[in-house]
């Protein structure tokens, strides 16, 4: 599943190829992508994309009129540019994004479809998608350490909580314990204070390591 360095670099992407454009035509192709009705995907048509965020392991495209298309790639889902008007393809293709010079096409390789859309309008809406997960790259050491202990669990499982920390899953979590020199079930109340510190900079320096390396 894409997580916090992955889903930077498809922010920053993104970014360059849709923001300031107007999306001209959302085709959808899978029932199983859109979990809302209201507003459907078509309110977003016509409209220019005015920014893109990460919402924990979510991709949100923020419209005019504040129209947010959110985002959820699961393990296999990916986003790929493409010539406008491309098909999208009947057993691997979610959705395709036309603007005037190019295509989004949202493709997923698994058989069972997990990835999601959810179509919702206006900031305070986006709130159902915050986990309240602390930012790893943002928070200063003590607003860490006040997630990591707040309740008794293995390192493994705390990293991985996104009401703990934002955006990381299993793949980074197992990248940051082994930098931190960490064993994945010692208990979070457990640790002392250098190794929160190790922790801590085995966090944000594998995640900057690796959001560096997918550029």
């Amino acid at each position: 599943m894409p997580e916090l360095p992955e889903v930077t670099i498809y922010v920053e992407a993104l970014e360059r190829h849709i923001v300031g454009r107007t999306l001209l035509n959302a085709r959808v192709g899978s029932a199983s992508l859109l979990r809302t009705y209201d507003p459907f995907v078509s309110a977003a048509e016509g409209k220019r994309v005015v920014g893109i965020r990460r919402i924990g392991k979510r991709i949100a495209w923020q419209f005019e009129d504040e129209i947010f298309l959110v985002f959820h790639l699961m393990l296999t889902g990916r986003f790929r540019w493409r010539d406008k008007g491309v098909a999208v393809p009947k057993k691997r293709g979610h959705a395709a994004f036309d603007f005037p010079s190019g295509a989004v096409l949202l493709t997923e390789q698994a058989t069972k479809k997990r990835a999601s859309l959810h179509v919702v309008r206006g900031e305070s809406a986006l709130t159902q998608f915050e986990r309240g997960g602390v930012e790893p790259l943002e928070a200063s050491l003590d607003d860490f350490k006040a997630a990591l202990i707040r309740e008794n669990r293995t390192l493994k499982r705390a990293l991985t909580d996104p009401r703990i920390l934002s955006g990381i899953g299993n793949a980074h979590s197992d990248e940051i314990l082994l930098a931190a020199k960490l064993p994945p079930v010692k208990r979070t109340r457990r640790l002392d204070d250098d190794e929160v510190s190790r922790l801590y900079a085995a966090t944000r320096e594998s995640l900057r390591e690796w959001i560096e390396r997918l550029r």
